[in-house]
């Protein structure tokens, strides 16, 4: 299966600077197997972890997060950008390779206790997957995992995320 998800990634050279390899998921997403076979290998190792919320990261979390969360039976809450959400946040702000950036949850989004499995596309550096664990801790969620669609290994992005589950379907 791994093979088969691997051909529906396309790679774009220099995007989005000189010396990125890109890969889009846009190419996987559109093809009905290859979203379903993402989804069941993002969920599967998380199935016996009676997750209560599925947490998806802007932009691309959202696109896995919310059939993850449903093959789990689980609910979805989005971890967006700053400024994008309608209530009352918790936000924290975190490097990027290129600057510094907020991310934020409604204050109501999970509940104490509540089971979360975090899911986004990519996990490069980690620093978006700490900035979300940490909202989560903050909220007093119990964290089960974090799953990816892809894991860059040479980016060393599970630095900082040691204690976590962390499933990732496919590696480069």
């Amino acid at each position: 299966m791994s093979d088969h998800l691997r051909s529906l990634i396309r790679d774009i050279p220099d995007f989005p600077k000189p010396g990125i390899l890109f890969r889009d998921i846009t190419t996987l997403l559109s093809d009905a197997e290859g979203l379903r076979a993402a989804t069941s290998a993002l969920a599967q190792p998380f199935d016996a972890q009676n997750v209560d919320v599925v947490v998806g990261i802007e932009a691309r979390g959202f696109i896995l997060g919310t059939p993850v969360a449903l093959e789990l039976g689980a609910g979805f809450v989005p971890a967006r950008k700053a400024g994008k959400l309608p209530f009352d946040v918790v936000s924290t702000s975190y490097d990027l390779e290129y600057g510094r950036t907020t991310i934020e949850m409604h204050q109501d989004a999970i509940t104490p206790g509540a089971r979360v499995l975090i899911v986004d596309d990519v996990l490069a550096t980690g620093g978006t997957a700490r900035a979300v664990r940490d909202l989560v801790v903050q909220l007093q969620g119990k964290i089960v995992g974090v799953a990816f669609l892809l894991e860059l290994r040479d980016l060393n992005g599970r630095k900082g995320l040691e204690g976590l589950t962390i499933a990732s379907v496919l590696e480069y």
